[in-house]
C-alpha cells in the first residue's frame, strides 16, 4: 500500500502504527489476531483509548471529537488499525447514531449524547429490522403514538447485534400511518431500561449469542428523544446507511485472517511437506492473495479521486462492497478448510456445552466465525442490491 501514498501519507500511516502497537493493549490485540470473541469490556477498554487520543470518532465534526482527515487518511487510520488487530470502535455509536446526532440533532441532543457515545458510557443498539421488515425496512411497523409530551411504543424488532450489552437504542418508529411508507417513520432515542423493553436472545447455528430480539409494550419515551423531525426518520436512517457501508470492505481484516490461514496451513502435514506445498492449495491462496491486493488498489484509486469535502455517496463503493464481502466469505472458508474436521469437533462441542476441542492456538473460533461471516454479503447492502447499483450507476445498463 505504501507504494500507492505520498510521502504525509506514508508518514501518517506510520504514526498510526506505532500508536495503535505501544497504545492498545497486547492482550486484546492477540484476541483479535487469533480469532477469539471479545468480552463487552475488551471493546470498552479499547474505544476509551482511542478516543483519549481522539481516534475513536474522526469522521465525526470536529467539535465532537472528529478529525479534519482527508479521505485517504481516514482509509489509512481504519486499515492501520485492523492490520494492527485493534478492536475497532463499536460501529452503532461511531458510524450510526453518532453521524446522525451530530448532523441532524438539536444541541441539547448532541450535548447530551455525543461525548458518551464517543466515550462509550452508552452502548447503543440499533432498532432496524423487524421480522417483516429487514431487506424493505420501509414496511417497518412498530408505532409511536403522540401523547402529550411522551409517545407510546409498541412492535418488535429484531436481528439487534449485541442488543445484549445495550443501554440505549436508536429506532425507526412509524408515526403517521397514513401517508406513504417512508414518509411517516420517525427516528427516536429509547433507554431500554425503560418499562415495557424486553431483550430475547437469538442462538445462531454456531451456538453463540449475539443478535436478539427487542419487544416494546406499552414504552413511555419522552418527546425530546426524537432526532430532528418527525415523519422524517427516512432520511435520517438513509444517511445512518450510507456512513454504515465505510469501510465494509475490511481489507485489512482480511489480510490479517489470510495471512492466520498461511501460518496453520504451514504447520499441517501432508504427503507433499505442509499443506502449502499443495499446488491446488497454493493455486487457491494466490488466487485470493491477488484478488485482496486489487481490491486495495482499486479502494485507493476511488479515496484518491473523491472530490474534497464531497459527501456524496460515490456508486463505485458498492464494487468495494461487492468484492469486499465475497473474500471474506472465501477467506473463512480458507481457514476452516485448513482446520479440516478438527473444526467441526469444536462446533460440536460448542453447541453442546462440552469443553473445546485440541485446536492449534487461536484457530478455535473459525468454524463459527465461517457461519457469522455468511451475514456479510447480506448486511450493508444485499451482494444482488449491488450489482443493481453497478449495473445502473456504473456500467449505464
Amino acid at each position: 500500500m505504501d507504494t500507492l501514498l505520498n510521502a504525509e501519507e506514508r508518514d501518517f500511516a506510520q504514526q498510526m502504527r506505532q500508536f495503535y502497537r505501544t497504545e492498545i493493549p497486547e492482550e486484546l490485540r492477540l484476541k483479535v489476531a487469533t480469532g477469539q470473541e471479545l468480552t463487552k469490556d475488551d471493546m470498552v477498554t479499547s474505544q476509551r483509548i482511542l478516543n483519549q487520543h481522539g481516534y475513536a470518532v474522526p469522521n465525526w465534526p470536529v467539535e465532537w471529537g472528529g478529525q479534519d482527515w482527508t479521505p485517504v487518511q481516514r482509509h489509512i487510520w481504519l486499515e492501520e488499525m485492523q492490520l494492527a488487530c485493534v478492536p475497532q470502535p463499536l460501529p452503532f455509536n461511531v458510524s450510526m447514531v453518532g453521524p446522525v446526532i451530530a448532523t441532524f440533532g438539536s444541541q441539547e441532543i448532541k450535548e447530551r449524547f455525543l461525548p458518551a457515545t464517543a466515550n462509550i458510557d452508552i452502548w447503543w443498539s440499533q432498532g432496524f429490522s423487524e421480522p417483516n421488515a429487514g431487506s424493505d425496512l420501509a414496511s417497518l411497523k412498530t408505532t409511536a403514538v403522540r401523547k402529550g409530551d411522551k409517545y407510546i411504543v409498541n412492535g418488535q424488532k429484531t436481528w439487534t447485534t449485541l442488543g445484549q450489552y445495550g443501554d440505549w437504542i436508536f429506532n425507526l418508529v412509524r408515526t403517521d400511518p397514513d401517508v406513504k411508507k417512508q414518509a411517516g417513520i420517525s427516528f427516536l432515542l429509547i433507554d431500554m431500561k425503560t418499562p415495557g423493553v424486553t431483550v430475547r436472545p437469538i442462538q445462531l447455528i454456531d451456538g453463540g449469542h449475539e443478535v436478539n430480539e427487542v419487544f416494546f409494550d406499552n414504552v413511555e419515551v419522552p418527546v425530546e428523544n426524537l432526532v430532528g423531525e418527525e415523519n422524517k426518520g427516512w432520511t435520517y436512517a438513509k444517511f445512518l446507511l450510507g456512513n454504515e457501508r465505510t469501510g465494509i470492505a475490511r481489507i485489512g481484516g482480511s489480510k490479517v485472517n489470510l495471512a492466520r490461514a498461511k501460518a496453520y496451513a504451514a504447520v499441517t502435514k501432508t504427503a507433499r511437506g505442509t499443506l502449502l506445498d499443495d499446488p491446488l492449495f497454493s493455486a487457491r491462496l494466490t488466487k485470493i492473495e491477488a484478488e485482496l491486493t486489487a481490491l486495495e488498489m482499486t479502494q485507493l484509486r476511488i479515496l484518491s479521486t473523491q472530490a474534497a469535502g464531497s459527501d456524496k455517496p460515490d456508486p463505485r463503493s458498492s464494487v468495494l462492497k461487492l468484492k469486499g464481502s465475497q473474500l471474506q466469505e472465501d477467506i473463512s472458508e480458507l481457514l476452516v478448510d485448513v482446520l479440516g474436521p478438527q473444526g467441526l469437533d469444536f462446533v460440536s462441542d460448542r453447541v453442546q456445552g462440552q469443553g473445546l476441542s485440541d485446536l492449534p492456538n487461536g484457530a478455535v473460533d473459525a468454524l463459527p466465525a465461517y457461519f457469522n461471516t455468511r451475514k456479510v454479503t447480506i448486511y450493508g447492502g444485499s451482494s444482488e442490491v449491488q450489482r443493481g447499483i453497478i449495473s445502473k450507476a456504473l456500467l449505464g445498463l
